[in-house]
């Protein structure tokens, strides 16, 4: 996992809001990445919810928001709709982004053990360095703590 201070791992990824997103590209302005385990599942659903609907305040901010998960971009389009989403979701198929932000993990559940990503958070600061990290993220309350954070930038 990448730390504090150090540059965010670039990336060109598919993204809902059409074409492509570069990181690298959006240099300048503070960025929000939530990594989230799967479309239309409830803690996932919760996140991408509070985050599109708090997405005028992260703008207000300064702030541009993306939700990334390894679903194929069929499967965010149809999230998008059936919740309504406006923060852009980008498709990390390939495991690149998981990778090099060290949110694909080995998990548990019901005994069985599985790779899958780490709810995990990076705040991206305006210069391209990570100012901020939450990993292992719960949701109620997250999004609040995302935005105050952005705006203390």
């Amino acid at each position: 996992m990448p730390e504090i201070s150090q540059p965010a791992p670039d990336f060109t990824l598919p993204s809902t809001d059409g074409g492509d997103v570069t990181l690298s590209a959006l240099k300048g302005k503070p960025i929000v990445l939530f990594f989230y385990p799967r479309d239309n599942t409830p803690g996932c659903t919760k996140e991408s919810v509070g985050f599109s609907e708090n997405r005028a305040a992260f703008e207000a901010a300064g702030a541009v928001v993306f939700g990334i998960s390894k679903d194929s971009m069929a499967s965010h389009e149809k999230f998008v709709a059936k919740k309504e989403l406006t923060v852009p979701l980008l498709s990390d198929e390939n495991d690149t982004a998981c990778e090099d932000y060290g949110v694909w993990k080995e998990k548990s559940m019901y005994g069985k053990k599985f790779m899958g990503i780490e709810r995990s958070t990076f705040l991206i600061a305006a210069d391209g360095t990570i100012a901020q990290i939450w990993p292992k993220v719960k949701v109620p309350g997250h999004v609040d703590a995302v935005l105050e954070a952005v705006r203390a930038l």
